[in-house]
């Protein structure tokens, strides 16, 4: 008879409790302003039990910002891997990037102030994968802009991401479906493509 295995398990939840509590108070205070004592707060937990799911407070800022990357990248992923039409992928991936953006705001705006002060191989990592996303919207959109060299596209491609990322640090007051429709319409003007629709193309 096999003995039953009585060590506590770490709970994937409440590891998602301290991402998002990290996330929030980080957004607005800057992480390294933000003690463990006060994440834990924010979870519900004691500071002390972060250790549990995170060898190290960088260690919880490194997964922070792998979680926000991994959320677009799969965006990405599944938007590639289900719309065969160029034009209609590349429209996906907008709204995809504004839906988190918007939903997701506070691990974005982490991402871009803290990446900065990663260990070198971290922040080598995650600018590698950030780099193979904009790759995906610059495949999708060399086709619909063939007035573009490979340099412009990477240009427009970045200006579009940026259109939609100013939004993190500025709070319009604006209702989220609005937020969206604006965003939609002015990060398709920095592609120079019109929004695809769903019923019309």
């Amino acid at each position: 008879m096999v003995a039953p295995d009585t060590r506590r398990r770490r709970d994937p939840e409440r590891r998602e409790r301290i991402l998002t509590a990290a996330a929030q108070l980080a957004a607005g205070r800057g992480f390294h302003t933000v003690g463990l004592a006060d994440i834990g707060a924010q979870a519900g937990i004691v500071g002390s039990g972060i250790y549990r799911h995170f060898a190290s407070k960088d260690a919880l800022l490194v997964a922070l910002l792998d979680r926000g990357m991994d959320r677009l990248a799969e965006g990405a992923a599944a938007i590639l891997a289900s719309v065969p039409d160029g034009h209609a992928a590349l429209s996906a991936l907008v709204r995809d990037h504004i839906a988190v953006a918007i939903e997701d705001r506070s691990v974005l705006a982490v991402y871009h102030r803290e990446i900065y002060t990663l260990p070198e191989e971290d922040r080598r990592r995650l600018r590698r994968r950030q780099r193979h996303y904009v790759e995906d919207w610059v495949h999708l959109l060399a086709p619909l802009r063939r007035d573009l060299a490979d340099g412009e596209l990477r240009l427009t491609v970045h200006a579009a991401i940026g259109a939609v990322q100013s939004t993190l640090f500025f709070r319009s007051g604006l209702a989220p479906e609005r937020q969206a429709e604006l965003l939609d319409g002015v990060a398709h003007a920095c592609l120079g493509v019109p929004p695809y629709e769903v019923n019309g193309g």
